[in-house]
């Protein structure tokens, strides 16, 4: 120790301030088995912690050096990752126009706050599953709590916004970038019960049972044949898939939709400037060119031309025929379409015929998969949204609405049983909810999966708030026809 210099006292000094400013921001005091081990790297130097820098060997010195490089590297990306921001791929056109397919985004951490992780022992860069190997990328001990440290604010209604895909904990791996679990297993019950039932006809705890028949029957199918459905799997909170939307509903809010229009408290809320809905166009004759098709800005992926005579009835149900009376081809196409796109098209008269919305029977299960609603994408709720602290009285009608937060969230056992509700052995019809929720939506509302689908969003999901688009790929256009799309790259994420 005396024969430390000033330098490395005073870099000593620093370190350990700038550490212990770290635990008292994590609010971990776990933390502080690691100051003699700075104190030792600075001062005392017990450990032979460069012992490879005094090797004869040089191939020993190359090599070790290498992985000290490549070790240090892996354990900055790791803080940054967890603390600061994250790099993002929008992978889908659920935000369209809002964001591309494409974008690169930095997802900032510390506007929500970072959360301590669940799983502290895992790879950088790799969410669960380790690319090559195809293996966990995370050890699944120790398991730590949720904790959030303080941040420069909280989700705001209309905010974008990364969080873990709620529906993500069980996954079975073969259709885990199509269909969740839950979804999935309903839908193989109701195919294996194919005859339909007169749910109107039911009462709320018949409905139930017949709903817990699907889920049980289809479960089974699932897991019963690895083969055709893949291994199932469990992920932890931090280890599900990211997926960003926009927040349309805050904790405490009553949201409906109400003919496409979100209703937040019986009052609509603002539009993003780039809303979309899907629709069926029929052109006069001619096929739709390819560059007035770029020029809207609709992608080869959401360019559907519909020829299979498959289709004539659905067609003909809207009011459309891919033939005119002479039995020529009047092309029908599939899109996404804003208000300004869909106005630059009906406008053209000479080109475009009609235009008709999606009917609701491309939509699928609303959420809750367990409660008949006659609820669709266009027409949905009212649903009130839980908050911190605030208790519900739970009833037959909104039992499977909150009975996933209750227990899969929170972490309750939950019973139903002939005389009552039964959480964690006490009957009851009260609950006080321990986290807050949120609502999120797709800009791009008949092509996104979210909340209308899987539920709410838990704050222990939340990661944190895309700032800015730091590169933008259009995968329809070569390297050197347009791929870099410049006018993206550093834009700020609205």
């Amino acid at each position: 120790m005396r024969q430390a210099t000033r330098a490395q006292w005073i870099k000593c000094a620093i370190a350990i301030l700038l550490y212990l400013a770290f635990l008292i921001w994590v609010r971990s005091w776990w933390g502080l088995i690691v100051v003699p081990f700075i104190f030792d790297i600075y001062i005392t130097k017990k450990v032979p912690w460069s012992f490879w820098k005094k090797s004869k060997n040089p191939v020993v010195r190359s090599v070790m050096s290498w992985i000290d490089a490549i070790v240090f590297a892996l354990v900055a990306v790791y803080f940054v990752n967890i603390y600061i921001f994250q790099n993002y791929q929008i992978p889908s056109s659920s935000l369209e126009k809002s964001l591309l397919v494409g974008d690169f985004l930095y997802v900032s951490k510390m506007s929500y706050g970072p959360r301590v992780p669940n799983t502290p022992l895992s790879m950088p860069l790799a969410q669960h599953t380790l690319p090559v190997f195809n293996s966990k990328s995370y050890i699944e001990w120790p398991q730590w709590k949720y904790k959030r440290v303080p941040g420069f604010g909280k989700v705001k209604l209309n905010d974008i916004v990364v969080f873990n895909f709620p529906a993500g904990d069980t996954v079975a791996v073969n259709y885990q970038q199509t269909t969740d679990f839950y979804t999935l297993a309903y839908g193989e019950g109701q195919r294996i019960y194919s005859k339909r039932i007169d749910m109107d006809s039911l009462t709320r705890a018949q409905q139930r049972a017949v709903y817990d028949l699907y889920y049980a029957a289809g479960r089974k199918q699932i897991l019963n044949n690895p083969r055709t459905y893949g291994e199932v799997l469990w992920r932890p909170v931090d280890r599900r898939e990211n997926y960003v939307k926009r927040c349309v509903g805050l904790p405490g809010d009553t949201l409906q939709i109400v003919n496409g229009q979100v209703m937040i408290d019986g009052k609509a809320i603002e539009n993003p400037e780039n809303l979309q809905f899907n629709y069926f166009v029929q052109t006069t004759g001619p096929y739709i060119p390819e560059d007035m098709l770029r020029e809207l800005g609709i992608s080869k992926d959401d360019q559907m031309l519909i020829e299979d005579s498959g289709w004539e009835n659905g067609l003909l149900e809207m009011g459309l025929d891919s033939r005119n009376a002479q039995g020529r081809l009047n092309p029908v196409y599939h899109f996404p379409l804003t208000k300004k796109m869909y106005d630059t098209l009906s406008g053209n008269k000479k080109l475009i015929s009609k235009i008709v919305m999606e009917p609701e029977d491309y939509a699928g299960q609303m959420y809750p998969l367990n409660l008949y609603t006659k609820w669709d994408r266009n027409n949905y709720g009212p649903i009130w949204i839980p908050a911190k602290g605030a208790t519900i009285t739970l009833t037959e009608d909104n039992l499977p609405i909150y009975e996933r937060c209750i227990v899969a969230y929170e972490g309750n056992k939950l019973e139903v049983k002939p005389d009552g509700i039964y959480i964690n052995g006490e009957k009851t019809d009260q609950y006080t909810f321990k986290m807050d929720y949120y609502w999120m939506m797709g800009d791009n509302r008949h092509n996104s999966a979210d909340s209308r689908y899987w539920g709410f969003v838990p704050e222990d999901h939340v990661v944190g708030k895309p700032i800015v688009v730091w590169l933008s790929l259009d995968k329809d256009r070569g390297w050197f026809d347009g791929k870099i799309r410049w006018n993206r790259l550093f834009k700020w994420v609205g």
